[in-house]
């Protein structure tokens, strides 16, 4: 299967996962549950490697982080009680192995308003001419969003859902089955949404007689499409399913 580069502006980094993480869960920041947030992130660390993308060092480096201190926080505390010399045990808190973490999420989360903050300001200096600008409305073309209230996270959730239909369904003995171009993948997306109206339901697009590496390249095919501005993404509601839509030609 040929290979596909893919970039999404709303994948930044792991303290980014973290956070998105963390909000979804809908947790204190100051009392994350480590155990349950490292085995989101694992599982999120595991699709990556199963689309066969080029997993950043730096994720890897927070993977190890977190088992280190999912492995802290599951170890028994200490019961040995120093004394001083009246004979009375001073009181020392044990450090929590989450404070570090918490401080860089803390200090990330602050960096990225600040540069939300500098966005909205650029949007909003933009705006401002020395000179009456001219209408150049008729050589610009409008795009929309291919992902309306749609984060690549949220597509990731949906595919581990895919993956969990075809493990369910797997059996002792497979068939090999010739594997299918991403090209040949796109046109049959464009042929359902044709057939279906222009709008499709995300887990329509697959089956539970696919293989892995099927449900692989429908995925990686959804993800060119929107690249290329060929269909849009969007959620109505949290948990809502994902309806995937074909753009206006005159969008693209």
């Amino acid at each position: 299967m040929m290979g596909v580069d893919i970039k999404l502006d709303t994948f930044e980094g792991p303290l980014d996962l973290l956070l998105h993480l963390i909000d979804r869960a809908e947790v204190d920041i100051y009392d994350i549950p480590v155990v349950e947030i490292t085995d989101q992130y694992m599982s999120h660390l595991y699709i990556m490697q199963e689309l066969q993308l080029d997993v950043a060092s730096e994720f890897l480096v927070m993977a190890a982080t977190l088992l280190a201190i999912k492995s802290k926080m599951l170890l028994p505390k200490r019961e040995e009680a120093m004394y001083d010399e009246w004979g009375i045990e001073p009181y020392e808190e044990e450090e929590d192995p989450r404070e570090e973490l918490v401080q860089r999420l803390l200090e990330y989360k602050k960096y990225k308003k600040i540069a939300e903050t500098f966005r909205e300001r650029e949007k909003e200096q933009s705006r401002v001419y020395t000179r009456p600008a001219e209408d150049l409305s008729q050589f610009i073309p409008e795009e929309e969003n291919p992902i309306s209230n749609v984060t690549i996270y949220d597509l990731v959730d949906a595919l581990q859902k895919a993956f969990k239909r075809v493990n369910r369904k797997e059996q002792t003995v497979k068939v090999q089955r010739d594997e299918i171009s991403l090209k040949d993948r796109i046109a049959e997306i464009d042929k359902l949404l044709t057939v279906a109206g222009g709008q499709v339901y995300f887990s329509q697009l697959f089956t539970e007689k696919e293989s892995k590496i099927e449900i692989v390249t429908t995925f990686l095919a959804l993800l060119e499409m929107m690249k290329k501005r060929t269909v849009a993404c969007q959620q109505d509601g949290l948990f809502a399913e994902i309806v995937v839509l074909r753009m206006q030609e005159d969008a693209v």
